[in-house]
């Protein structure tokens, strides 16, 4: 990859190859920013699917205490029976006052205040028919049960991460259609500039080959100069923004946090944007001194 001192003094042009290192700073800047963006929206969606897809919620609605337990003894008795069933678990009631505070105020923990109990409910594989199943046993245990099925109100949520997960990634493919295009321009204007030495060379003997490689050399110094400086930036924003959001405390934000897979390939963008720089440089320098000759 590095350049001889006599090949940077052979298209030596200081202005304009500063001006494409950090054109490609910023293109790969923005590239970072989008993958992250994609990579964090399909994690944070394929945690709601583990999490949530396959877990009902029974919730028996009843003033009276003494009935209320009894109805959930008879509800978990007849859940936990179940084959589709792999657990069934109320909820502590503790939990479900401390969760009304905000809402109630302390009127919420008051032991007098008839709570709807709640039970956790996971499938072996969630489908209508599970859930039908489920259905009919909560009822069969009493007729104040009703049954939420996470994935229904989930579906919304999911295909929206969806959409703004193929947003993200179109656009990672918009930034790197750009790249291409800009040292498309670039390699036709190092051309022109250079044109009298290019004429020198052929008359030399250099082959076709080796001038583009003069080329692809430099372009791929330049890019990846560039892509370094835009990464580094890139994941300065995402590290800050990804403490801002690990101190929230989030469950539903927790899902976006990047994973070391995806870290791996943020950091491989510049390597990947060298190598797509390459092969457009070479294809382009190939292809102008072929028509020109």
């Amino acid at each position: 990859m590095a350049m001889r001192a006599s090949d940077r003094r052979l298209l030596g042009d200081r202005q304009g190859r500063r001006t494409m290192v950090w054109i490609m700073a910023i293109m790969i800047f923005l590239t970072v920013l989008a993958a992250a963006m994609g990579l964090s929206v399909a994690g944070a969606g394929s945690a709601l699917d583990r999490q949530l897809a396959g877990r009902l919620t029974v919730q028996v609605v009843e003033a009276d205490a003494a009935k209320r337990d009894a109805a959930v003894a008879r509800l978990l008795a007849g859940l936990r029976k179940a084959p589709m069933v792999t657990q069934a678990v109320e909820v502590d009631r503790a939990e479900l006052a401390e969760l009304m505070r905000p809402w109630l105020g302390e009127a919420g923990l008051n032991a007098d205040l008839p709570i709807p109990a709640m039970v956790d409910v996971d499938l072996r594989q969630s489908d209508d028919t599970a859930v039908a199943a489920v259905t009919r046993i909560a009822h069969a245990a009493t007729p104040a049960a009703r049954v939420d099925w996470h994935a229904s109100w989930l579906a919304p949520v999911r295909g929206f991460l969806r959409t703004l997960g193929w947003v993200a990634f179109g656009l990672v493919a918009v930034m790197a259609t750009a790249t291409a295009a800009v040292v498309l321009l670039s390699a036709r204007a190092g051309l022109d500039t250079h044109r009298g030495t290019i004429d020198i060379l052929h008359m030399l003997g250099a082959t076709d080959v080796q001038i583009a490689r003069l080329f692809q050399q430099r372009i791929a110094v330049d890019t990846l100069t560039g892509g370094l400086i835009g990464t580094v930036a890139g994941l300065a924003v995402v590290l800050v923004v990804g403490l801002q959001i690990g101190g929230l405390e989030s469950q539903v934000l927790a899902g976006l946090a990047l994973s070391t897979a995806d870290w791996l390939l943020i950091v491989a963008t510049p390597i990947a944007f060298m190598l797509l720089a390459m092969v457009a440089a070479r294809i382009a320098v190939l292809r102008a001194l072929g028509q020109v000759l």
